[in-house]
């Protein structure tokens, strides 16, 4: 099952997105996950499964001004 997530938590995905970026904020929870790159702000939509199979660490909450590297 997925872990617990919240809106504005910070993700490490196994994969970097092709900017070069390595964290991902959720902006929707759901049947599906809405995410945005930290670096470029690119917005994606994916499955519960899709996070779960890609999400390497949950970060925590992100505080605005705040940089995850």
């Amino acid at each position: 099952m997925l872990p617990n997530l919240d809106m504005d938590d910070i993700l490490r995905l196994k994969k970097p997105h092709p900017c070069g970026g390595t964290t991902w904020k959720v902006t929707r929870l759901g049947a599906d996950i809405g995410l945005e790159c930290m670096t470029c702000k690119h917005r994606v939509m994916l499955t519960r499964r899709e996070v779960k199979n890609r999400l390497k660490k949950n970060l925590g909450k992100g505080a605005d001004g705040q940089i995850f590297s």
